[in-house]
Order: C-alpha cells, then sequence, then structure tokens
C-alpha cells in the first residue's frame, strides 16, 4: 500500500489543481478536434499539444526559474528574496512585492534565482527568446501565407 501510495504522489495527480484539470481536458478536446475531426488540424494540434505541456502537474515547464524557486519555499531562500524586496519572507507576500515592483527589480530577482541553482522550464524559455523577441509570430505569419492555397484564385481571377 506504501508503495501504491508513493506512486501516486510520484505521478503528480496528487498537486493537480481544478484549474488544471479543466485545462487538461480542454487541451485534450482541442487535440481531439484536430485528430479525430479534422477540424483546423493545424491550428488545435499546436494549441492543444501546447496546454498539455503547460498543465502538466509538479512539471513546470512553464515555470520561470523566480516561480520555481517559489514553488520550492525554501526558507533560507525565500528569505534572501524577501529581503531584497523588502517584504516579509513568505510565498504570498513575495509574489504580492514582485507584482508591484519595477520591471528591473523583476529583472533582479530572476537573475538571483538563477545564481541560486534554478533554471526556467522549457516552455517559459520558448516564451522569452520566441515569442517576447517577436520572433515566433513573424514565423508563424510566414507558415500560414506559404499553406495559402492560391490555386483557385489564379483559376478564375474574377473572384478578385
Amino acid at each position: 500500500m506504501e508503495s501504491l501510495n508513493a506512486l501516486l504522489q510520484g505521478m503528480g495527480l496528487m498537486h493537480l489543481g481544478a484549474g488544471q484539470a479543466i485545462m487538461l481536458l480542454v487541451s485534450l478536446l482541442l487535440l481531439w478536434l484536430a485528430i479525430a475531426k479534422k477540424f483546423e488540424p493545424l491550428l488545435l494540434l499546436p494549441i492543444g499539444f501546447g496546454g498539455l505541456l503547460s498543465n502538466i502537474p509538479e512539471a513546470g515547464l512553464a515555470l520561470t526559474a523566480l516561480e520555481s524557486l517559489l514553488a520550492h519555499h525554501d526558507a533560507g531562500q525565500l528569505a534572501v528574496i524577501a529581503a531584497k524586496l523588502h517584504c516579509a519572507p513568505d510565498v504570498h507576500a513575495i509574489k504580492e512585492a514582485l507584482a508591484l515592483a519595477l520591471p528591473s527589480v523583476q529583472s533582479q530577482m530572476e537573475n538571483l534565482a538563477v545564481d541560486m541553482g534554478y533554471t526556467p522550464g522549457g516552455l517559459a524559455l520558448f516564451y522569452k527568446v520566441a515569442i517576447g523577441s517577436g520572433v515566433a509570430p513573424l514565423v508563424i505569419f510566414m507558415g500560414v501565407g506559404a499553406m495559402t492555397d492560391f490555386g483557385p484564385l489564379l483559376a478564375n481571377p474574377r473572384t478578385l
């Protein structure tokens, strides 16, 4: 019985929140619509897969380094962050202070979390590099434009 309990806790299902469960169901619905019903698969498949990846419990794929630090609840590290933000060494107080902090202070706290050994998740890194820099939307729109079929328009130019 103890090994079954350890298996359930190791799977992450014990940490599944209501919001994550709803988003996992929505992601699975999008994947089903894309694969089984062939309803806009080029849009729904990546959206569903990304939603599935970002809502896996305890995986931390969408967490930044600072969010990973706050999720681990290490008292010593929380005290260091709280001292820099001039707030109580409590996760909720730190999150509130970060929300009110300047972007430069938020960046310093993120760098401090990286210095403490925390790394951002894969999806957070993708967001920072591709979407935050503005490259991903350009590539997406170029891909959609390249997939556009102009055959019917060229065959019947009167439809212009």
